[in-house]
């Protein structure tokens, strides 16, 4: 690979554009020269292919309406997409990355059409275009800016005086040549540019210009032909609420909390962003609070992280109230729901005590050390529920009697919530094999609701419980909810996918990683891979949030992009070997390899 292909020698010597292909006009100047010339022979010359692409953008400034003057637009932080009306009646489209340094460029003389090769060779395509997509960048340098302003006023004047013109123009192709040559040396202001030593740029793919992979989200100038935009340019941005006016401003009756149901209510990370679906339940639940028929079930659908668990502490945090959750399966019986009933073994007339499943979920070490007398920081909830089990099992071999076997009820978390008063998430209902399990629950989900525990004692539901179910859709395994469980949802919210901008910032806080331009090409590939799993109907994995934490992660040990994909993102949208070659092929390989 050539860093410096499109300054070839035979594009200094290609036909300078009008007016500078005037005969008073001198190709080259010792005295006009960029700040970035330090060469022993200092020279600047005049290149073809830079000032065409500097005249047509101006034609932009000076006749935005006109359609046919060519696009200019950026996709995210790293791409700068073009379309360059050709002196030779093509249209060229090119997508520049930054980060790499490469590009991507296509021809069009019928839009209908495939584009033809984008071939940067003497008698082929000048490289015209691969500029008019550079000169975003180069107007980022100062020097570059005052004198592309002063050619500029020049051209809007018709230029009356063209030796004034002529240097601007050297300093600008000056300025522009020296930052791509000596792009290593000079650090930020330098112009990273990669072609192919065979000057075959490559082409686009059917298959991403129509799934969008190159759909500019900003329009700088002009119209494009070729791109679509994308649809969230103009697309009003979500006023966020702060955390200073969401956490416990949307108390719903004043109440003490002891310091352990205080230790149940969330705290939101710094990181997270509150959506306006959390911010409306939690408006939903406090203004009808002394209604007659106050809002307490609310549904939240979605797909894998789409934030619905935390969005569901959200609603707890911004009410005040302690947070329990429920998580449902395949095997959920009515009385898993409600609570199970535990034996207790006895010695000498003594009831052993023995830890809660509150006891277990709030502080797992403790429970396990009360168990074992042993403290271990690293156990498992699951582990410590193994471990009661054995002990019970154990204590009942050795000390109980089987005539005189006592049980304890324990309560379950829904239960707990529905008698004091606190926010349950109930966790994928629709996985439940047996249908009949949640209408089981419609007594309950009734707001002034009671239910008779296996214990014979009857509850009521506390006027401040809050039940928010959270549900993915069409999933394996997942089933639609009954009808009576639909209707005795108060408010059913569907999550929307996060905004890249939101999604940066949540994989950011949670992996630490700070590099914020590199976070949102990953998110964008990510977006870019669930665009192609819905088109091609490929459903037998997932690529979302947690594969975007996963493949940071990984990116931060291993170093490399690639590689970190290989084992994250790429394993975890399909099982099926083709599928995800074509997922690479497609929306991962053509933005790591630019």
């Amino acid at each position: 690979m050539a860093a410096n292909k499109i300054f070839a020698s035979w594009t200094w010597n290609r036909k300078l554009p009008a007016p500078f292909d005037d005969v008073s006009v001198n190709v080259k100047s010792n005295m006009h020269l960029s700040t970035y010339n330090m060469e022993s022979t200092r020279t600047a010359s005049l290149h073809a292919a830079t000032l065409s692409a500097i005249l047509q953008r101006m034609e932009l400034h000076i006749t935005p309406e006109d359609e046919n003057a060519g696009a200019v637009g950026t996709q995210g932080d790293l791409l700068y997409t073009v379309e360059y009306p050709s002196k030779t009646g093509e249209l060229h489209t090119v997508v520049f990355n930054r980060k790499t340094g490469k590009f991507i460029a296509g021809r069009y003389d019928d839009l209908t059409q495939p584009p033809k090769p984008y071939v940067l060779k003497e008698n082929e395509q000048s490289g015209t275009a691969l500029f008019f997509a550079l000169l975003d960048i180069a107007l980022e340098d100062e020097e570059f800016m005052w004198h592309y302003n002063m050619l500029l006023e020049q051209k809007r004047m018709g230029f009356p005086d063209l030796t004034v013109a002529a240097e601007h123009a050297y300093i600008l192709c000056d300025n522009l040549y020296r930052r791509v040559k000596k792009a290593d040396t000079l650090g930020g202001a330098g112009i990273h540019v990669v072609t192919p030593t065979t000057g075959n740029i490559p082409n686009f793919t059917a298959i991403n210009l129509n799934r969008g992979a190159y759909n500019p989200d900003t329009v700088l100038f002009g119209k494009f032909k070729v791109f679509t935009v994308s649809q969230n340019v103009g697309k009003k941005r979500r006023m966020s609420i702060t955390h200073e006016d969401f956490i416990g401003k949307y108390v719903l009756e004043e109440r003490e909390l002891t310091e352990k149901e205080q230790q149940c209510v969330p705290t939101l990370p710094d990181w997270y962003v509150v959506p306006d679906e959390v911010v409306s339940i939690c408006k939903h639940a406090q203004q009808t609070t002394r209604s007659s028929r106050p809002m307490r079930n609310f549904l939240l659908r979605g797909n894998a992280g789409t934030g619905k668990t935390e969005g569901a502490k959200a609603i707890a945090a911004g009410l005040g109230l302690p947070y329990l959750h429920l998580t449902c399966s395949a095997n959920t019986e009515i009385f898993d729901i409600m609570g199970q009933m535990m034996p207790v073994s006895q010695k000498q007339n003594t009831m052993v005590e023995y830890p809660t499943f509150e006891d277990i979920r709030m502080d797992a070490a403790t429970a396990y050390f009360k168990l074992t007398g042993e403290y271990n920081e690293t156990i498992t909830e699951d582990e410590v529920y193994d471990k009661l089990l054995e002990v019970i099992a154990e204590d009942a071999r050795k000390f109980g009697d089987t005539t005189k076997q006592q049980f304890s009820y324990v309560e379950s978390p829904l239960v707990q919530a529905m008698r004091k008063g606190y926010v349950l998430e109930l966790q994928e209902p629709t996985v439940i094999s047996n249908p009949g399990v949640l209408v089981g629950l419609n007594s309950l989900l009734d707001t002034c609701g009671a239910v008779t525990l296996p214990t014979g004692e009857r509850i009521e539901r506390h006027p401040d419980t809050i039940v928010v179910v959270t549900t993915n859709i069409g999933y394996e395994g997942c089933r639609s909810l009954n009808q009576s469980i639909l209707s005795r949802m108060d408010l059913i919210m569907d999550m929307e996918e996060p905004d890249v901008d939101t999604l940066v910032k949540r994989v950011s806080g949670i992996t630490g990683y700070k590099e914020k331009s590199r976070l949102k090409l990953m998110a964008e590939i990510v977006a870019s891979i669930q665009q192609k799993c819905r088109m091609n109907m490929i459903d037998d994995g997932c690529c979302g949030v947690r594969e975007l934490i996963s493949w940071v992660q990984s990116y931060m040990i291993c170093g490399d992009l690639m590689e970190a994909a290989r084992y994250t993102i790429l394993p975890s949208v399909s099982a099926d070997a083709e599928n995800r070659a074509e997922i690479m092929s497609t929306c991962i390989e053509p933005v790591l390899n630019v």
